[in-house]
C-alpha cells in the first residue's frame, strides 16, 4: 500500500526504530543490575511490553508497505531476519521456552545493524566473504600442519613444553600467528638451535604477511561487490517504483477514457 510505504520509507519512520533498538539495548543492560531493577520489576516490564508492541508495529507497516505482494518483503534477507527475531520474541518469557524468549530479546539489538546502512554493508560483505575464506582457512590449516610436524622433529628435545606433541605444536603456532610472546618462545630453542630464526621468520612471513593480507584482499573485493549489488537494488527499487506509478497513471486514463466514451442519458 502506498501510504504504508510512504511511512517505512520515511526518515523519521526509520530513525524512530534505530532509536528503539538502541532504547532496548541499554535496557537489556541495564537489567542485568540487579541493584538498579531491584524494586523496579513493574517499571521496566511496561518498558519492555512497550518496546515489543514497537516493534510488532513497525513489522506490520512495513509488512503492509509490500501489500498485495507480501513474498516480496522475503525476498530480502534483513526482513526475514527482523520478521523472525520479532516473531521469537512473542514467546512467552515463563515455560520451557523462556530461554528461547530472552535470547530472541537479545538479538533484537542486532537488528540495528540491517537498519543502519553503514552496518548492513559491513555484514553483507562478511557474509559475502565466508565462501572465499574457507579457501584461506583450508591454505593456513594445511600450512599450521606442515609447520607443527617440522616443529615437532625440530624442538621436541629443546622446547618440550611447546612442541612436545603435534597438538602442542598446532596451539603454539597458532599462538605465533597472534604475534604475541612469539620471541620468547623462539629463544628457548635459539640458544641449542642457532638456525631457529629461519623456522619463525619463514613461519610468519607465510601465515602472518600473505594468509592474512588474503584475508584483507578478500574482504575489500567483496566490498566492493557488495557496494555494486547495493546500488543495483537501490536502482531496481526506484525503477519498480517508477513503473509502478506509471501503471497506475495508465489505469486512471483507462478509467477516464471509459468514464468520457460512456454516453450520457438525454435530459429530459
Amino acid at each position: 500500500m502506498p501510504i504504508f510505504r510512504r511511512i517505512a520509507d520515511s526518515a523519521p519512520f526509520q530513525g524512530f526504530i534505530i532509536f528503539v533498538i538502541v532504547f532496548n539495548a541499554a535496557l537489556m543492560g541495564v537489567e542485568t543490575s540487579p541493584r538498579i531493577t531491584a524494586g523496579r520489576e513493574s517499571l521496566f516490564h511496561a518498558l519492555n511490553i512497550t518496546v515489543q508492541v514497537i516493534f510488532v508495529v513497525e513489522l506490520a507497516i512495513r509488512l503492509l508497505a509490500f501489500w498485495p505482494k507480501v513474498g516480496a518483503f522475503f525476498r530480502d534477507g534483513w526482513n526475514t531476519f527482523d520478521f523472525i527475531i520479532v516473531t521469537v520474541s512473542l514467546m512467552p518469557t515463563s515455560g520451557p521456552f523462556a530461554a528461547v524468549a530472552r535470547l530472541a530479546r537479545l538479538l533484537r539489538a542486532t537488528r540495528i545493524a540491517g537498519r543502519v546502512p553503514e552496518l548492513r554493508l559491513i555484514v553483507g560483505t562478511l557474509l559475502r566473504s565466508f565462501a572465499s575464506m574457507g579457501h584461506v582457512l583450508l591454505l593456513l590449516g594445511l600450512l599450521l600442519y606442515i609447520y607443527a610436524i617440522m616443529g615437532y622433529h625440530f624442538f621436541r628435545a629443546t622446547d618440550p613444553l611447546h612442541f612436545g606433541s603435534l597438538g602442542s605444536a598446532l596451539l603454539t603456532l597458532f599462538q605465533v600467528i597472534t604475534l604475541e610472546g612469539w620471541v620468547e618462545i623462539q629463544g628457548t630453542s635459539l640458544r641449542s638451535i642457532p638456525l631457529t630464526w629461519v623456522y619463525f621468520a619463514s613461519f610468519i612471513l607465510l601465515a602472518v604477511f600473505i594468509v592474512i593480507n588474503l584475508f584483507i584482499a578478500i574482504v575489500i573485493n567483496n566490498l566492493e561487490a557488495t557496494k555494486q549489488a547495493e546500488r543495483m537494488a537501490e536502482m531496481l527499487g526506484k525503477r519498480g517504483d517508477v513503473l509502478r506509478q506509471v501503471s497506475r497513471l495508465r489505469e486512471d486514463l483507462e478509467a477516464l477514457e471509459h468514464a468520457i466514451r460512456r454516453p450520457t442519458n438525454p435530459t429530459s
